[in-house]
């Protein structure tokens, strides 16, 4: 048993080895824009805050990569979550979304924290600054009730 050991563990290693030559995905990671939510709707500081720690890593051009975004396959991972983000909601390229687009993605903002779906569990499980506490999702309840009503006259003139 000593002796299949051996060999199955430097082939693994070996082939760890090699995938981290693979085609990885790109990071991205662009400066703020005009187009970006704190920007377009001059968010608060707290929930600019939030905004960033809780969500910007896997829905913005701006993520903060951990050290082990750099180990395959780890890496491919963690580049199809952010894609996968940025395809739902990318919070880097808010002022291009109309009107009913962003009244639609602040909905789904609540709906999906108030959930217990967002931020994603096993991603608070690695970044615990990103866990949302009572306090921070009425917060943001609160911000995304404003920001809706704030859209509503904008909304009436897209009709």
């Amino acid at each position: 048993m000593k002796k299949a050991l051996k060999p199955i563990l430097l082939i693994l290693l070996a082939a760890l080895v090699i995938i981290q030559f693979i085609n990885r995905p790109e990071k991205i990671s662009e400066p703020v824009t005009e187009n970006d939510i704190i920007e377009v709707l001059k968010v608060n500081t707290e929930v600019a805050s939030m905004l960033k720690s809780a969500c910007y890593d896997c829905h913005s051009d701006q993520p903060r990569y951990p050290w082990y975004a750099n180990i395959a396959p780890i890496s491919w991972s963690i580049g199809e979550h952010i894609e996968h983000g940025r395809d739902e909601l990318n919070f880097s390229n808010w002022g291009e979304y109309s009107a009913k687009r962003k009244d639609h993605k602040l909905e789904e903002i609540i709906e999906e924290v108030e959930e217990g779906h967002m931020p994603l569990p096993n991603y608070v499980r690695m970044h615990s600054e990103a866990k949302l506490s009572e306090e921070q999702i009425k917060m943001l309840e609160e911000w995304v009730t404003s920001e809706r009503e704030r859209l509503a006259p904008e909304l009436a003139g897209e009709n």
